[in-house]
């Protein structure tokens, strides 16, 4: 690197130090109870936002800006006049592109906060019972794993989706909540060919049946066997925009398939089905203080 660079660079990064500690120390010297409120008032606000926004893809949407938002900060500390002329651009008119890109999650914020979702929310984090059960987890895999032998062997089509890090709220709004146990039961009776929510997608959320008669994006994967119908199109269409697990039991042939990160795996049994979801979904060796941090971590989340 030329000695010039060299000096540049530090340059840069001494004024960036010695600017930044000013104005800490000229914020600290006028700081008081009316800052405390105000900072208060913008987290909490933040939080709920950030909140309702991850129920929706809009979520990977603010990570993309985020991500112009670091390269900004790096091109305009390493002065590339050009590019930070193009990012002052963007950011100029944020306020317009936030708007058009996140017009119905703007919307579902007020519509949510007229409701009292801030309300419930809160509500949600301070509730004990919120966290969720290892136990549980595992008892909605074998309710879904022997469900789907039972469906398979009387070729009914099913569609069960396993909610993963990618929270599915947009999806949930397309079909019925329920928000049930997940049983064998329940499972197979929601799938009869008579029942109402049978030709839908079930999504299950944190081990419990969250909604039923859910519609998923089908894949535009041009290249997906023509044998493969609907429910599978499906299947990789949400795994391919979400990190959910997908499983199908086919209406033709009874076969059980997996999706899982934009991939299909067809004729798998019982035990594979156990296996990923385990894998998925159930901690190998987790100590007291990863349960509990992993609660704390779920009752934020959701």
């Amino acid at each position: 690197m030329p000695i010039e660079l060299k000096m540049k660079y530090f340059s840069n990064l001494e004024n960036t130090i010695l600017t930044y500690f000013s104005q800490v120390k000229g914020l600290f010297g006028t700081f008081g109870l009316v800052d405390v409120v105000d900072i208060f008032v913008v987290a909490v606000l933040l939080f709920f936002v950030i909140r309702i926004i991850r129920e929706t893809r809009a979520w990977q949407l603010i990570k993309g800006i985020l991500l112009l938002v670091l390269i900004y900060a790096v091109v305009n500390f390493l002065g590339m006049g050009a590019s930070s002329y193009i990012l002052k651009a963007i950011f100029a008119n944020i306020l317009l592109i936030v708007v058009i890109l996140f017009g119905p999650e703007i919307r579902n914020i007020l519509e949510q906060m007229g409701k009292g979702a801030a309300k419930n929310s809160l509500k949600a984090i301070l509730h004990s019972g919120v966290a969720v059960e290892v136990a549980q987890v595992k008892s909605s895999i074998e309710a879904a794993c022997k469900a789907c032998v039972d469906m398979s062997d009387d070729n009914v089509g099913a569609l069960i989706v396993f909610e993963n890090e990618s929270l599915l709220g947009d999806i949930i709004s397309t079909g019925t909540e329920i928000n049930a146990t997940a049983t064998k039961e329940l499972i197979e009776n929601i799938f009869y060919p008579k029942a109402p929510l049978h030709d839908g997608a079930m999504i299950i959320r944190d081990g419990r049946v969250y909604a039923a008669g859910c519609i998923l994006p089908l894949t535009k994967d041009n290249d997906i066997s023509s044998a493969l119908g609907t429910r599978h199109r499906a299947a990789i269409g949400l795994s391919q925009q979400s990190d959910a697990i997908v499983f199908v039991v086919s209406e033709e042939t009874g076969e059980i398939s997996v999706a899982q990160n934009g991939t299909l795996k067809r004729n798998i049994s019982s035990g594979d089905m156990r296996d990923i979801l385990t894998e998925s979904f159930i901690p190998a060796d987790s100590s007291s203080g990863d349960k509990i941090l992993n609660k704390l971590v779920r009752r934020l989340k959701k």
